[in-house]
């Protein structure tokens, strides 16, 4: 008989732990304001002061040919790795048409006629995905028209200030809403166009940032950065491998190529100064240079690299891409575009798409509007290329990204404190290993992980008096 009460009282309290859990809302990013750049001018935050770090995943073609279903399960697999931000294609054909045969445009740039009764249309299915997004805690960068386009003299000024107009009466409102000017296109390119289409939404909508998608290997900040209508830059750092750059055709001195922490460092040197994010490096699974699929891959290791040389040389957050997902790629004999084979719901399962979250948890874990990279951190000379270390810091904590596990000596004084308390973090899953305490001053550190490319390590260093990361923890807490 007690044995029976004991029962029916443990489940009484689950019962009673579970109604209180559905009562509990949870809180969704817009809950805290909507996003603007912070004091700093280097940084995004809501309108509470709460920072966000942008994880961004590309999903260009979510619009065309994902349906109902498939849409909802793509954006709950970006919920669940942590990604706050899906990139997509709103338009990729004047008209675009979707998976349901629908066109974006029936009458041209005239809109008024687009609401037929009793048909789900291509704005109703892009309504969906919006509010699908918005459920699950995910703004919707809207990338209004790919570049491409407006080049081939499909919309002209007089056709971007009537679309603007339509995109921002229909989404001012949306609390999930980033537009994207541009797509993949240098800024001189019928710039009146990208103009018009920007000041016709900003006069409109008074709610959402915007930024400009440039061409592979450019920086917005070249043509855009003195726009009033630009809120943050952003660049491409694009799919070129070392020695893979066009003589002739670089944009930014040094040829940067692989080494897309050069574009943050340019566009400190712009005024006024924005904010800014690589929201196009190479992709998992994407051939070496683009075009050729007889190229290499790039692999989970190198979108890795990417994502941390950037953050820690002062983006405000990061956008990861994937050959298969990024064209929804339904598999089959045919290859998609850049030689993609894979089906995107098994590129979901691709090691680079499930670690970025790491990199998100890892900056969030410390005080956000602090944090500057801080090269000096690196105690004699640094590597080049691939040997380079990166390194970023706040007033009492700093972060080291080694993508060779070479070893490596660092000034633990750059921090204030006595003593610092040190970890590794393994990018790949995230896990922590406690070093212990380490005396102030040049300290050298030698990885768990063999010297080799793509055996790369997180060094965390910390002041002894404070407690951001317990001595117990295996990994970081999620964090949003």
């Amino acid at each position: 008989m007690k044995l029976k009460n004991l029962i029916l009282k443990n489940s009484l309290l689950v019962v009673m732990l579970m109604l209180l859990a559905c009562g509990q809302k949870e809180e969704l990013p817009w809950d805290n304001g909507k996003l603007q750049v912070d004091a700093t001018q280097c940084y995004l935050q809501h309108e509470n002061g709460k920072p966000f770090f942008w994880l961004g995943e590309t999903g260009w073609l979510l619009p065309e040919r994902l349906n109902r279903n498939e849409a909802e399960f793509y954006l709950e697999n970006c919920r669940q790795a942590g990604y706050n931000v899906v990139q997509v294609q709103t338009i990729n054909g004047v008209p675009a048409v979707n998976a349901y045969g629908q066109r974006s445009m029936i009458d041209g740039f005239d809109f008024s006629k687009i609401n037929q009764e009793g048909v789900y249309g291509y704005w109703d299915h892009m309504d969906y995905i919006i509010e699908t997004a918005e459920s699950k805690g995910i703004y919707i960068g809207m990338v209004c028209i790919w570049g491409g386009l407006v080049k081939k003299g499909l919309m002209d000024e007089e056709q971007a200030r009537a679309y603007g107009t339509f995109l921002a009466e229909r989404y001012k409102d949306k609390p999930n809403i980033i537009w994207f000017i541009g797509g993949d296109i240098h800024g001189d390119v019928k710039p009146e166009v990208w103009h018009a289409l920007a000041e016709s939404i900003k006069a409109v909508d008074k709610n959402h940032l915007m930024t400009f998608h440039p061409f592979g290997r450019t920086l917005s900040a070249i043509w855009m950065n003195n726009a009033e209508w630009l809120d943050f830059n952003m660049f491409q750092s694009g799919h070129r491998r070392y020695e893979q750059s066009e003589p002739g055709k670089e944009f930014l001195p040094d040829s940067t190529e692989e080494d897309n922490w050069r574009y943050v460092e340019i566009s400190k040197t712009y005024e006024p100064l924005k904010p800014v994010i690589d929201g196009e490096p190479s992709y998992e699974g994407i051939p070496q240079g683009l075009h050729n699929p007889e190229e290499p891959l790039w692999q989970a290791k190198d979108v890795r690299r990417y994502a941390y040389w950037s953050v820690f040389a002062g983006s405000f957050g990061h956008t990861y891409g994937n050959n298969s997902i990024m064209q929804m790629h339904k598999g089959g004999q045919r290859p998609g575009a850049y030689g993609a084979t894979m089906h995107w719901v098994e590129a979901l399962k691709d090691g680079g798409f499930n670690q970025m979250k790491h990199l998100k948890n890892l900056i969030l874990s410390f005080p956000f509007f602090e944090r500057i990279p801080d090269q000096s951190v690196i105690a004699g000379e640094n590597g080049v290329r691939y040997e380079r270390l990166s390194a970023t810091r706040g007033d009492d904590y700093l972060l080291v990204y080694n993508y060779t596990s070479r070893p490596m000596e660092i000034d633990l004084s750059k921090i204030s404190g006595a003593k610092k308390v040190v970890w590794w973090m393994d990018p790949v899953n995230g896990d922590l290993s406690y070093l212990g305490e380490f005396e102030n001053g040049i300290q050298q550190f030698n990885s768990p992980k063999a010297h080799a490319e793509g055996n790369d390590m997180v060094l965390i260093a910390v002041d002894a008096a404070k407690k951001y990361i317990d001595k117990s923890w295996t990994v970081l807490p999620e964090l949003k």
